[in-house]
């Protein structure tokens, strides 16, 4: 079987470990999605039961709490209930989970209904994840998104009567020819649903999509960068001015209620990841499984972990992922960096700080530096500008 993929030397306590699923199975594939999934739900039962192999060989290699629990995918919500319940309890059976975990199923519209949604209740879900993407039928329609705004609608209203108090909805932004006073409207709709949360992506054109494909063959014009950037900007008014509060980049919510488990994906903090293609991180050291469901099932009927890479980050890469990623979220420990890395970005960006902070795209805080909503406009040109005077002995 290999190593116990937690036999790490920088291993150490943690606080906020979380577990992720990928369930790689999609009624039909979207244009522009690069995550691995399959259209045939023929193998669902062969992956469950590989999956709970892959979570039993993990048993006993942690005695430290989990407090989050994600079902990504591909389309989680295509497992039955009890399916996810049998999950569920084996991750408790095998791992120390946290009494308040946070344990959230990403699910598209039209694949659940009331009945269902009071089921993965029952089992444990606490939190769902609509991927809406747009209320605009045509909008689904060039997304090959397979529900529709009504369907979304009632997705959304079913889980309320179902009892779920915590629902995250997905949009896109930036679609081809993509106006404001539509994006306006896509905005409104989700407000009027009064979820807890909301995410926006801007459209991103993949490699090996087939709206990249489109792009290269002029079927379809992405929207230029300013038209990008002034309904991004529309979208940090709106949702602000709704009571959402942006903790990073993409992501809104209302106050006490972000994501846990995302937000642990911005800080360094553990997780561990289950399923083909899934990634997981542990105090420096990262590794990946197979992106393929036949060689993961081959690999776990064999015994052995479906693990395709790793690799040890090294002091600069912790350092360089430490501030992009808290430049795209919650902000950097200017101190707490110089303890960890031995490095001070002031000493050759002192000047571009006090900058940042005059003209409103930034804030300190004695040694908290972090962007505005504004200053996410620019979150990689302040990161690789910022890390591009420092140098890691």
């Amino acid at each position: 079987m290999g190593p116990p993929l937690f036999a790490h030397p920088l291993i150490r306590a943690i606080l906020l470990a979380g577990l992720y699923l990928h369930i790689p199975f999609c009624e039909h594939k979207c244009i522009y999605c690069d995550f691995y999934s399959i259209e045939s739900l023929d193998p669902i039962d062969s992956f469950v039961a590989a999956l709970k192999l892959e979570i039993a060989m993990q048993s006993g290699r942690s005695a430290d709490p989990f407090e989050t629990i994600f079902f990504g995918g591909g389309t989680p919500s295509l497992l039955a209930p009890r399916t996810v319940g049998e999950i569920l309890e084996l991750l408790h059976a095998t791992f120390t989970i946290d009494a308040g975990a946070e344990v959230t199923l990403e699910a598209n519209p039209g694949t659940v209904d009331e009945r269902k949604l009071a089921e993965l209740r029952s089992v444990g879900i606490n939190r769902v994840s609509f991927g809406v993407q747009s209320f605009h039928e045509d909008d689904l329609k060039f997304l090959t998104r397979i529900h529709s705004a009504d369907q979304a609608r009632d997705s959304v209203r079913a889980a309320r009567r179902a009892g779920f108090d915590n629902l995250s909805l997905d949009l896109i932004f930036s679609l081809p020819g993509q106006t404001m006073e539509r994006w306006d409207a896509n905005l409104r709709s989700a407000i009027a649903l009064e979820p807890e949360h909301i995410s926006c992506y801007s459209l991103i054109v993949e490699k090996g999509t087939p709206l990249a494909r489109m792009v290269e063959s002029h079927q379809v014009s992405t929207l230029p960068v300013e038209s990008d950037a002034r309904l991004y900007e529309h979208t940090m008014d709106v949702l602000l001015s709704a009571g959402f509060e942006q903790y990073e980049i993409s992501n809104f919510a209302r106050p006490g209620l972000r994501s846990r488990h995302n937000s642990n994906y911005w800080n360094h903090t553990n997780y561990v990841g289950f399923g083909p293609s899934a990634h997981s991180y542990w105090n420096g050291r990262r590794w990946w499984n197979i992106s393929n469901l036949r060689t993961y099932l081959e690999k776990i009927d064999s015994g052995e972990l479906p693990v395709a890479g790793e690799e040890s980050l090294t002091s600069q890469q912790l350092l360089d992922e430490e501030v992009m990623l808290g430049l795209r979220s919650g902000g950097i420990d200017l101190d707490g960096i110089e303890r960890r890395y031995g490095v001070r970005l002031e000493d050759g960006s002192g000047e571009e700080l006090l900058r940042l902070v005059a003209d409103g795209m930034a804030v300190r805080d004695g040694s908290h530096f972090r962007l505005t909503c504004r200053g996410y406009l620019i979150s990689d040109e302040v990161s690789g500008s910022l890390l591009s005077r420092v140098e890691m002995v």
